[in-house]
């Protein structure tokens, strides 16, 4: 299979490029595209032999749920069965934008998007290619990151075209995603809202909307969202966390021991932003760059342990799994 890429305008997609590509979608083909997170591998929701290319193309196990994307809340009702009061509260404070949601899922939607549990997760995404897509296309998508499995997230066509070029059908090139890290994921279907797995909309933002929240500490029985595997988002090179200023004796020891290292530091020559949204933006682009020097190690600063790092530790964490 050859994977074409169309490089569309960011800000304003052209509308002829969004019908062919919304055709190979209702046609049971995958199209990548660009959201305000993170690259997402696109299929007809509803349609199983669609989703099951999916799984197909990312080496994805069939345990791991998607996230169905939707343009708007008036969606809703074609993917969910019910949208409890907290949901409608949360999507008018965080949709369109990095919030998943998690409910009960509606008969229509195939037991391969929701790895044959009952829940379904949603997310109204908030990024112009992704938005006209979802529009042209009239159906709901199923859309995980467009990478292979438990690989390293893309945040550039070119990411995409590296782990998934020749398994997908289309790839439409909207520059860099702003955001840099997946969506928060929330579950809606018990007596208080769940993370279960942190984002940039963190646990106090999402307390201002509807008051306190648990944080699932480990998944139960079936995976109610993605994100969920203890080693996902990671580099091919192996990466070590390291607390504060002890990278640096790391870093010596290992060059010592002959070793190619690179560095990811919240202070000196180099540094990533020390504040976690202009973090996670930098954060993939960062390690896809370092993986592709032919290193033996990439060692990490381990970012503070408070609410606003909460995303970046959990994709750092993982990451070294």
């Amino acid at each position: 299979m050859n994977t074409e890429i169309v490089v569309v305008n960011p800000r304003s997609p052209d509308p002829q490029t969004l019908a062919r590509a919304a055709e190979y979608l209702r046609t049971g083909r995958l199209v990548a595209f660009p959201t305000e997170t993170v690259y997402g591998l696109g299929a007809n929701a509803l349609d199983a032999a669609a989703v099951r290319g999916i799984f197909r193309a990312k080496g994805r196990p069939a345990t791991n749920p998607l996230i169905v994307h939707i343009p708007d809340p008036s969606r809703v009702a074609i993917v969910a069965a019910e949208w409890p009061t907290a949901a409608a509260r949360l999507a008018e404070h965080f949709w369109p934008g990095p919030l998943t949601i998690v409910v009960p899922k509606h008969p229509s939607v195939p037991e391969e998007v929701t790895a044959g549990g009952p829940t379904v997760a949603v997310r109204c995404p908030n990024h112009p290619v992704a938005q006209a897509l979802l529009r042209a296309v009239d159906v709901p998508l199923a859309a995980p990151s467009a990478n292979r499995s438990t690989e390293l997230s893309p945040t550039r066509a070119e990411h995409v075209l590296k782990s998934l070029g020749g398994r997908i059908d289309l790839i439409l090139d909207g520059g860099p995603c702003p955001g840099g890290i997946e969506s928060t994921v929330v579950d809606v279907t018990g007596p208080l809202v769940r993370v279960l797995r942190p984002g940039l909309i963190t646990v106090p933002m999402l307390e201002e909307g509807v008051g306190r929240v648990e944080v699932a500490t480990k998944g139960e029985g079936i995976a109610r969202s993605p994100g969920q595997m203890e080693k996902h988002y990671s580099p091919r090179t192996p990466l070590r966390l390291v607390d504060g200023f002890a990278i640096v004796d790391d870093y010596l020891e290992a060059i010592a021991a002959g070793k190619r290292v690179g560095l990811l530091q919240l202070f000196g020559p180099e540094a990533m932003p020390n504040e976690p949204v202009a973090y996670a933006a930098k954060l993939y682009d960062q390690l896809h760059d370092l993986d592709e020097r032919g290193l033996d190690l990439i060692l990490v600063e381990m970012p503070p342990d408070t609410p606003g790092w909460a995303a970046i530790r959990d994709r750092l964490t993982r990451a070294s799994g």
